[in-house]
């Protein structure tokens, strides 16, 4: 849903890739400080030294990843250094990110167990469900309300209003299973056998 908006925001997004492109620093290694920042949240969560300070600083540092996970493919575009190696990386550390946030929030014992593990199925189905389909030629990109950076500001915002996590799970279960069955059927209806 949010990649719909991305052609409005486009003109802001590029001053963002170009400032971090003047680094010099490649696209790779901005996917991995989205990552670190990512490892960084899910610790937080799952120490939960202070269970609303924990879901402040998680939700915190959640964000700051989610916007390294925007750096990297500006700094590409902008670089002209978009590679099918870069986007494996990046597909690749997303999931582990999106898995390692959750194991956080199970250790730290934010929501219920069960929950927590209907949330990542689905999330992991919902990106599935899109690999697979552009496996087969149909495009899913901005087909579904909760696509990944969806989810994770869910669990970034709503989460990190104290008491408030279990329902932020709720939401991912909800919106998460929701995109998996539009990705089916908009996949259904667009493969030619």
């Amino acid at each position: 849903m949010l990649n719909n908006f991305r052609d409005s925001l486009k003109p802001h997004l590029e001053k963002i890739g170009t400032v971090f492109a003047s680094t010099g620093l490649s696209p790779n290694f901005w996917t991995a400080v989205g990552l670190v920042f990512a490892f960084a949240s899910a610790a937080v969560y799952g120490l939960n030294m202070h269970i609303s300070y924990a879901a402040i600083i998680g939700g915190i540092l959640l964000l700051v990843s989610g916007f390294f996970d925007i750096v990297d493919g500006q700094v590409a575009r902008i670089t002209k250094k978009v590679s099918k190696k870069g986007g494996f990386l990046d597909s690749v550390f997303d999931k582990v990110a999106e898995v390692a946030i959750f194991l956080g929030i199970l250790v730290g014992n934010f929501a219920e167990p069960h929950m927590v593990l209907l949330a990542i199925t689905l999330s992991l189905l919902v990106s599935y469900s899109r690999s697979r389909a552009e496996s087969l030629g149909v495009k899913l990109q901005g087909i579904g309300i909760g696509e990944r950076a969806e989810r994770l500001l869910v669990i970034a915002i709503i989460g990190m209003i104290p008491g408030l996590m279990p329902y932020a799970i709720l939401v991912v279960v909800i919106i998460a299973g929701i995109t998996f069955v539009q990705r089916i059927v908009v996949t259904a209806k667009n493969i030619s056998d």
